[in-house]
């Protein structure tokens, strides 16, 4: 999968990883739903962490369609709720 993070860079993450990065999105997706500042702060922080992490940095210059666009680390709630679908950010 191929996660590009807004004001960041894209990053290939193993499938082997998607199952934990969806649990991340879930938190997130609850703070969101519940309006909690704090613990958006935290999940949104836990997901791009964790992308930064497990996943590898592609080549600035790579031409490579995003499966997930994640938004930067300073995103308000109120624009991650608006980007948030059924599916939250992460597809899968």
């Amino acid at each position: 999968m191929i996660v590009r993070i807004l004001g960041d860079d894209q990053y290939h993450v193993a499938d082997a990883e998607v199952a934990g990065l969806n649990e991340l999105d879930d938190e997130l997706q609850r703070a969101v739903d519940a309006g909690d500042e704090r613990a958006f702060e935290a999940a949104l922080a836990a997901l791009l962490g964790r992308v930064r992490h497990v996943g590898t940095k592609l080549p600035a210059d790579a031409l490579t369609p995003s499966d997930a666009l994640l938004p930067q680390d300073d995103a308000g709630l109120a624009e991650v709720a608006e980007a948030l679908h059924e599916e939250g950010l992460i597809p899968g």
